[in-house]
């Protein structure tokens, strides 16, 4: 079962999504909180599976209240649910630490399918927001890498370390570690974790 956690100010936002989730056989509403200060308080107390976030609330919020839930519990996964078009905020919550960002206007079964993708530690955006996650150059970052940079970006992902990256590659420790360096400056993420969930975004693990 998927333990959830709806925070979000308004109460008729909260009970509607309790609606769309009591209908399900595998989630079930663990909690609720309509302030930041009340979700972090929560999180602290209990173990949920998946916050269902909303970016506008009193008291703590936005990308500060992600990151402090982050750092609360680094496992739970976070999809934030909000009003601001993703092209503002998608990628700045994902590099907080989110793992999805849905519009309140997106479908119900949408909003499902993104809990149970998060919940099995998938990562959710919308066409919409993985676009406003590419460069302005109409290309994703990752095209500028070069196919040395590339393969070691695949096998970073993939949860290799430097050593096994150097056997596998056939590269010096030193080498793997100086392509890592260039990929995370090229890609605009600042460690590993985040350029996991880079590859994950732009479907580049098999």
């Amino acid at each position: 079962m998927i333990r959830i956690l709806i925070a979000d100010d308004h109460k008729i936002v909260r009970d509607g999504l309790k609606r769309i989730l009591a209908a399900t056989t595998d989630m079930e509403v663990a909690g609720e909180a309509a302030t930041g200060d009340e979700t972090l308080a929560l999180v602290r107390g209990n173990e949920y599976d998946v916050v269902m976030l909303d970016l506008s609330m009193p008291g703590l919020s936005g990308i500060d209240l992600v990151k402090r839930l982050k750092t609360e519990k680094p496992k739970m996964r976070i999809l934030v649910l909000s009003m601001h078009g993703e092209h503002q905020y998608a990628a700045r919550a994902l590099k907080a630490g989110a793992s999805g960002y849905l519009t309140k206007d997106s479908a119900s079964e949408q909003l499902l399918g993104a809990l149970r993708k998060i919940a099995a530690g998938g990562v959710h955006l919308s066409d919409a927001a993985a676009a406003s996650l590419i460069g302005t150059s109409g290309k994703p970052p990752h095209e500028t890498l070069s196919d040395r940079e590339f393969e070691v970006l695949r096998l970073l992902a993939s949860g290799l370390g430097p050593t096994e990256i150097g056997e596998r590659l056939h590269l010096s420790v030193k080498t793997v570690s100086t392509h890592k360096s260039r990929i995370l400056e090229k890609l605009n993420v600042d460690s590993t974790a985040a350029l996991v969930r880079y590859a994950i975004e732009h479907g580049l693990l098999e």
